[in-house]
């Protein structure tokens, strides 16, 4: 009689290759998982470092209207005591004099601090990548040695 062509046994070498095989697989799964997590968390602690700065220079900005807001009111208060034009004009020129010099020493410091905080992030976000690539590679040699 013919054998049932259904009723065929897989060898037990194939099914511990096939066993073997699927371990390793999800071992390599696993380390690729295991570095695109690292490199997730290694981004969100970059994010809230560039958040951080962000509100530093954001409070730093707030200082500066609150220090021209005050010099406004510094200039009304000594505009409204001018006992003639000549004085109000005089006022009104050296005002303009210091807050164009304020605003443009405070323009420069905000202007290094966003591009201090744009080359730290830049510089972070390279060093991130090449370590969540070194993690991708290691995981792949790890998988391919278990072959």
């Amino acid at each position: 009689m013919a054998k049932n062509p259904m009723s065929y046994e897989i060898p037990n070498e194939m099914r511990d290759f096939a066993e073997k095989s699927v371990d390793q697989a999800r071992k390599a799964f696993d380390g690729f998982l295991g570095a695109a997590s690292k490199a997730v968390s290694a981004a969100e602690t970059q994010a809230a470092g560039a958040q951080a700065n962000g509100r530093d220079i954001a409070q730093k900005t707030i200082g500066y209207a609150e220090q021209n807001i005050a010099a406004g009111f510094d200039f009304a208060q000594k505009m409204v005591r001018a006992k003639d034009v000549q004085e109000l004009m005089q006022i009104q020129a050296e005002y303009l004099k210091s807050q164009m010099a304020a605003m443009q020493s405070q323009m420069q410091e905000v202007g290094s601090a966003v591009q201090a905080n744009v080359q730290k992030a830049a510089s972070d976000a390279k060093a991130t990548v090449e370590k969540a690539t070194a993690e991708v590679q290691k995981a792949a040699a790890e998988a391919g040695r278990r072959k």
